[in-house]
């Protein structure tokens, strides 16, 4: 199976609204149809996840200017995810960031979804 990133954007209870990939295991470029669906879903979205299926257990510099873009868009912060074969890193909307013990339903999607088995 092919190994990409993959972005899912979810509600409150972690119901994936949206999601798309970019085919390639390094980066997940800036699209129109990702604004466009941000946009559309602004109402009950609630956070922002990827996978880096390479690594690293972190957010790039891309993603924190991202991350800025879409907060200041919206008008409000969201939370935000980095899956990795191993890990979920998140950053909740008040700042706090934090690899959690337990991980919600969707990561293990977003896992395969990513060609990283499950």
């Amino acid at each position: 199976m092919l190994v990409t990133e993959v972005c899912f954007l979810l509600d409150a209870e972690g119901t994936v609204l949206w999601r798309d990939s970019s085919g390639d295991p390094s980066a997940l470029p800036d699209s129109r149809e990702r604004w466009s669906a941000i946009w559309a879903c602004r109402d009950a979205l609630a956070e922002v996840a990827h996978s880096h299926p390479r690594g690293p257990l972190a957010f790039s510099a891309t993603d924190l200017s991202t991350m800025d873009a879409v907060d200041a868009a919206l008008g409000r912060p969201l939370g935000y995810a980095v899956v990795t074969p191993e890990n979920l890193l998140r950053r909740r909307p008040d700042g706090t960031t934090l690899i959690e013990d337990v991980e919600p339903a969707w990561v293990l999607d977003l896992r395969r979804a990513s060609g990283l088995g499950g």
